[in-house]
């Protein structure tokens, strides 16, 4: 397992522990750190100037990717590395994180899942959404209903994707096609097509 950020990457060899994962979480959210300066505080090793689509001598295996920082990230050369790691799926939580020649080369292996930022990133686009409802109607949910609201909205993207990926097409053709369809009837509603 592998955690980055724009500096460098985490590996943990013999996966994540719980300590681990917390460390993280109030080093990001909290003190607003870099990892390599939580090295000593997690059981990972830090390697500087590297991500995990870049760690040509490591031989950590990939079962799933998600990048969540920038666009650009995974470039051709990142997603063959994945590739060749045994990776099985790639779930895009930025915008654009993977270049056009790394989403071709995803592309060139349907037995690979791969769910592009405009799905993936739904559910944080979604829970704003909610937020903004909450705040209009001046409540406060749950964070359990929340997470159940989430989860049914993804759900919904999910089917919306495999139903307009059509037969033999994939995820990421069914989100484009969903999500031009959305826009098309939101066109015509709003009159602009006729």
């Amino acid at each position: 397992m592998t955690f980055s950020d724009s500096n460098g990457v985490l590996v943990f060899d013999d996966g994540m522990t719980e300590d681990d994962w917390d460390s993280i979480v109030e080093a990001k959210n909290v003190h607003r750190m870099r990892l390599r300066d939580i090295e000593d505080k997690v059981t990972g090793r830090y390697i500087p100037n590297e991500s995990p689509w870049t760690l040509t001598d490591d031989t950590t295996p990939f079962h799933l990717a998600f990048p969540c920082a920038t666009q650009n990230e995974i470039d051709g050369k990142g997603a063959e590395l994945l590739l060749s790691k045994g990776v099985l799926g790639v779930f895009e939580g930025a915008n654009l994180p993977t270049t056009i020649k790394g989403q071709e080369v995803l592309r060139s292996r349907p037995d690979v899942i791969y769910i592009p930022g405009k799905a993936a990133n739904a559910g944080g686009v979604g829970v704003s959404g909610l937020e903004m409802a909450q705040n209009a109607q001046r409540l406060q949910w749950e964070p359990e209903e929340v997470d159940d609201k989430l989860q049914k909205m993804m759900g919904e993207i999910y089917t919306q994707m495999e139903a307009a990926s059509g037969e033999g097409g994939t995820l990421e053709e069914g989100a484009n096609r969903a999500g031009f369809l959305k826009v098309t009837r939101a066109m015509e509603e709003l009159g602009w097509l006729y």
